[in-house]
């Protein structure tokens, strides 16, 4: 029988508000094993971890490491007890190297002063020893996300930890880079570490993780071992339901064209062409998905149609008016919608209510205007609705966003954008980091809306089973360029998309045809 690494016992966490976020909850980890941690937003799991880690107290329970209770403080704390955490968005230092950067808080030398040869010489010797292959001398900046990722692995490993949580590892990684992950997270499971996977994507937690404990409402609802299990087992001790997450869709009728870019360039501050001479379109009636690996101007491209950026040059059309030198309001008010991957930054202001949330673009609307005044009665029922209808779970609409979990806070920001009667939706990461129920609701409703509300959509993704499900037609984006344009994408595999996406193949100008 393999030794327990860690265990946590009994923890119950309660928040200042009342909100119960962990009730009894029971979690091991034994030598030598992946331990999948599952479940919706708002479950539990990231405050179990950060329990775990230290960033949190709770108010009973015990934690136990190699079999004796102990305390943990903070995360240096948790690090020097052998616990490492890779978070989902890296804490790296683009301006410093790869070396440099493992080394940040242990740096070798005497004195304050720092021993580049030695922290080169002990990185590379930690990347022969675990199997990732890293440059000690790259600029983080320069690198891919899995290429970051590595370094985020061995920059946690060389502190000699033995238990690795993981939050949403392969959510960036295209087919081949979270391959090669897996392969790596194998071999340290087979050099007898214990492996915490928290993911939403239930295929990869069948294919790799050895047991599961699912999580719902702050309390255990499952586990055991994966063998015994399937992903509609598991959805359903997510959920209380069964999922089906298979969109059948009415083939797609395109009608007029909404938005069209022509020859977008864009320059970054740093003097990088980051936007290449971008030419697409997207009619009504449709869902047109971007394929790329985080890094290759798609962010930019969302940012700019929105008016998040300025552009260098070239045209945007929406709905036959240019947006040059319009702001983000007055582009708004041409017909566009806005899903941000950041929803924390752009998306929701944390400190107001639910209520203000939603109604923040609708104080101009004359459908809530009385007179010169706002008509706040009709304007709260519209919200209350919303609620209901996009069922965001929260005691009211007065509650603040920040007390909500991450597929609420989206959950807001949908019934918000989805109800302001626009026809160009641009959704950014609209399900990055949220739970399988959420999920569903979004790719429906984005699906529902372009054929029933004559509305055209822009999606961004880098989940390639959601982009390939979604979508109507598809581009791939490499290097600030269209490098491909798929027309029949059911007949398209993750793993010819992944080709695409890593520049191993491109089409010509002739093969991609009208982009529209």
């Amino acid at each position: 029988m393999s030794k327990e690494l860690l265990r946590m016992e009994g923890i119950t966490k309660v928040y200042p508000n009342g909100f119960m976020a962990s009730k009894n909850v029971t979690f091991s980890v034994n030598e030598g094993e992946i331990h999948a941690l599952i479940g919706e937003n708002g479950a539990g799991k990231t405050t179990l971890m950060k329990i775990l880690f230290g960033h949190e107290n709770c108010q009973e329970g015990k934690i136990y490491i190699n079999g004796e209770e102990t305390k943990i403080a903070n995360p240096l704390d948790a690090i020097a007890k052998g616990i490492g955490m890779v978070h989902q968005h890296f804490m790296q230092v683009p301006n410093l190297t790869v070396a440099e950067n493992i080394m940040l808080g242990i740096e070798p030398g005497k004195g304050q002063i720092f021993d580049r040869k030695e922290a080169i010489r002990q990185t590379q010797e930690a990347a022969e020893k675990y199997q990732l292959d890293v440059d000690p001398n790259a600029l983080i900046r320069d690198l891919s996300v899995g290429y970051k990722q590595k370094v985020e692995l061995l920059k946690v490993l060389i502190r000699g930890v033995r238990v690795l949580i993981l939050d949403e590892p392969t959510a960036v990684l295209t087919p081949q880079e979270t391959a090669e992950l897996f392969v790596q997270l194998k071999a340290l499971r087979d050099q007898g570490y214990g492996i915490i996977f928290i993911s939403h994507k239930l295929e990869e937690v069948m294919e790799l993780c050895n047991r599961c404990t699912v999580l719902r409402h702050g309390q255990v609802t499952g586990h055991g071992e994966i063998k015994d299990l399937d992903p509609v087992k598991l959805s359903r001790m997510m959920v209380e339901k069964d999922l089906d997450m298979k969109i059948d869709k009415v083939p797609a009728t395109p009608t007029k064209t909404i938005l069209h870019v022509e020859k977008l360039n864009y320059v970054n501050d740093i003097g990088k062409r980051v936007l290449k001479d971008v030419t697409f379109g997207i009619r009504a009636g449709e869902v047109v998905g971007i394929a790329g690996v985080e890094g290759n101007g798609q962010t930019e491209l969302s940012e700019i149609i929105t008016g998040l950026l300025h552009r260098t040059s070239g045209q945007i059309t929406l709905n036959d008016t240019e947006t040059d030198g319009k702001n983000i309001r007055q582009i708004r008010e041409l017909g566009l919608a806005h899903i941000s991957e950041d929803r924390m930054k752009y998306g929701i202001a944390q400190n107001l209510s639910i209520r203000d949330n939603i109604a923040s673009i609708y104080l101009e609307n004359p459908r809530f205007k009385k007179g010169l005044l706002l008509n706040t009665k009709e304007l709260n029922r519209f919200v209350d609705q919303c609620i209901e209808e996009f069922e965001i779970a929260c005691t009211g609409g007065e509650e603040a966003v920040r007390f909500l979990s991450g597929g609420n806070i989206q959950k807001v920001i949908i019934a918000r954008e989805f109800s302001c009667g626009a026809n160009l939706i641009v959704a950014n990461q609209p399900t990055r980091g949220i739970d399988v129920g959420t999920t569903d609701l979004i790719r429906r409703l984005l699906v529902q809306y372009t054929r029933e509300k004559e509305v055209g959509a822009l999606l961004i993704s880098s989940d390639l089973t959601e982009i390939l499900e979604v979508s109507d037609r598809l581009l791939v984006m490499k290097g600030g360029q269209i490098v491909a344009q798929f027309n029949d994408v059911k007949s398209l595999t993750t793993e010819t998309l992944g080709e695409y996406m890593l520049g191993v193949k491109s089409m010509t100008t002739e093969e991609m045809g009208e982009l529209f």
